[in-house]
């Protein structure tokens, strides 16, 4: 019996209903099984050191499939490596990336020493902020965590160069627009004031590039500290400056992890 062809306007029900082959870019499956970033396996690839199955690859965009093909480094096949959760105390001075093309010290630089497989920064806290980081290995716990569906809020104290009164933390409130962005807060309050300064805590549950800074910034407010002290009910606490550890079972399971 003769198959009947397929409707007009419908692909046929073999045909992928999109253009991107299944899988994953080779330089992000190298970085999803915690081998290292993108950018290095991007060199790697580069260099000829990766093979899929047997063949070496130059190309970092073929698309891989983790559960069946077989990807070698240098000889030495690439296994998932166990999934580590990290919180870091981050100092003033560092940027929040792996590879830094200014040569500026970034916060792999609390990592030293430790045993660690490679993991990757969740979100970002610009060079002079400081205070709470989560660094992983676990892709779609980071995605899920900066996907700005998940109204995940985050606290931080910010120390600045004046003392409000109410009216003026009202003005905060309201928002502001800068450069196209509208730049809000959950909620601002007055933590304590002393001579010339005051700290403040924000509350945000999204986070765009500088936003507490822009959002202050735009009232003529000089930030002089700011520092993340919680993420959703996982608080910073007691860490030390520039160290890092591993969540608990229970601390994961506040970030819903």
């Amino acid at each position: 019996m003769a198959q009947r062809p397929p409707q007009p306007g419908r692909p046929p029900a073999s045909r992928p209903l999109t253009g991107k082959p299944p899988g994953v870019s080779l330089n992000r499956a190298l970085s999803k099984l915690g081998l290292c970033s993108r950018t290095q396996a991007e060199v790697l690839i580069a260099e000829g050191r990766v093979r899929v199955n047997g063949k070496v690859i130059g190309n970092a965009a073929l698309r891989v499939d983790l559960n069946r093909d077989r990807i070698v480094v240098d000889g030495e096949q690439v296994m998932a490596e166990r999934k580590v959760y990290l919180m870091l105390n981050k100092p003033r001075g560092l940027v929040t990336t792996r590879d830094d093309p200014q040569q500026r010290d970034t916060v792999y630089a609390c990592l030293e020493g430790l045993d660690l497989p490679f993991v990757s920064p969740v979100g970002r806290l610009d060079k002079a902020s400081e205070g709470l980081l989560l660094m992983t290995n676990d892709t779609r716990f980071a995605n899920r965590l900066m996907d700005p569906a998940s109204h995940m809020p985050k606290t931080y104290h910010v120390q600045i160069g004046s003392v409000p009164d109410e009216p003026m933390l009202d003005r905060f409130r309201a928002g502001v627009t800068v450069d196209g962005e509208t730049l809000t807060a959950n909620s601002i309050g007055l933590l304590r004031s002393g001579g010339r300064t005051a700290w403040l805590e924000i509350v945000l549950d999204e986070g765009r590039n500088r936003h507490i800074r822009r959002l202050l910034a735009a009232h003529g407010i000089e930030v002089r500290r700011l520092i993340r002290i919680a993420i959703g009910s996982l608080r910073l606490g007691d860490l030390a400056k520039g160290t890092a550890r591993h969540l608990t079972l229970e601390e994961l399971a506040l970030l819903g992890g």
